[in-house]
């Protein structure tokens, strides 16, 4: 008989329960079975946006040129193949394709003006697009999302020292209409990551990987992760998918000067998460200090 899942849970409910009951030596052997199980549980939390990076490789590689289908058509398809896939074989929860759809809507809509200004280019045909732009790329905004939304269930995140909801919103929108403004008016991103560093320099992010709790500061944690959207965004690139200006010619690698850009998506990747997640509103139970009680939901 079929493994019942129940209603809000994922498969990995089950499979991650199994892996924090093993019980290896105290000590090195310890030690590393947690690194490990960070690993495995990132890559859980990466999935969708995993997925879409081989997809974009292999239709690079070996898409027929000739094909009927053209290949941001067919992304656009197979993206939302999995999609749905996903939902269907409970490996993601109704909460979480939430969160990607919000995400394809807020990156769409960036991507219509960042085209129109010539940031960036799609230079391949299609005819499931916004203008020039192909709907497949909304997926690539809704896998960062997809792995916040995750990421925060999986490890049982809690924050100490987090700002008032309402400050790091009206930031966010800030951050968001700079993306816009700064072709036209002077570019105030300095400022921006001024603000965040003031908000923020005090706020710790704590998640349990396994049996102990641990912590990093929230700043630093925006930082990885935006470090690896810049290598994910160097894989897109290579495979063109998208290019910028001086990839015309030829791919090179995408100038780390964009880890900047990217650090500030990260930011209003992170707020969006939070206010559906409504991060914030118990500041207090944020705020405390007193450890977390039991482990991350089950529904991971």
């Amino acid at each position: 008989m079929a493994e019942r899942i129940p209603v809000g849970h994922t498969r990995f409910a089950a499979v991650r329960e199994r892996l924090e009951a093993f019980a290896p030596r105290p000590g090195l052997p310890s030690w590393a079975y947690e690194f490990a199980l960070f690993g495995f549980k990132q890559a859980w939390a990466c999935l969708f946006g995993g997925l879409m990076l081989a997809l974009l490789l292999a239709t690079h590689l070996y898409y027929p040129e000739d094909a009927s289908l053209a290949r941001y058509d067919f992304l656009t398809l197979a993206a939302l193949a999995i999609q749905l896939a996903m939902l269907a074989f409970r490996l993601e929860t109704l909460a979480e394709a939430k969160v990607i759809l919000a995400f394809h809507v807020v990156g769409t809509i960036m991507e219509l003006f960042k085209t129109a200004a010539g940031s960036w280019i799609y230079p391949g045909p299609g005819l499931l697009k916004l203008g020039d732009v192909p709907l497949f790329s909304g997926f690539m905004y809704a896998a960062v999302g997809s792995y916040l939304a995750r990421v925060w269930r999986i490890f049982g995140f809690r924050f100490t020292n987090f700002p008032r909801r309402c400050f790091a919103i009206v930031l966010a929108v800030a951050v968001y209409v700079n993306f816009f403004a700064h072709h036209w008016l002077p570019d105030i991103r300095l400022v921006l990551f001024a603000l965040m560093a003031l908000l923020f320099a005090r706020t710790r992010v704590h998640f349990t990987v396994w049996r102990a709790e641990r912590w990093m500061p929230l700043l630093l944690g925006w930082l990885l992760v935006a470090l690896f959207i810049w290598f994910a965004e160097n894989i897109g690139t290579f495979a063109r998918a998208w290019s910028y200006p001086d990839q015309a010619d030829g791919w090179r690698m995408v100038s780390p000067a964009k880890l900047g850009a990217w650090y500030l998506l990260m930011y209003i990747s992170f707020t969006l998460v939070a206010v559906l997640h409504r991060a914030g509103d118990e500041r207090e139970r944020l705020r405390s200090h007193r450890p977390v009680q039991g482990r991350p939901s089950a529904g991971d």
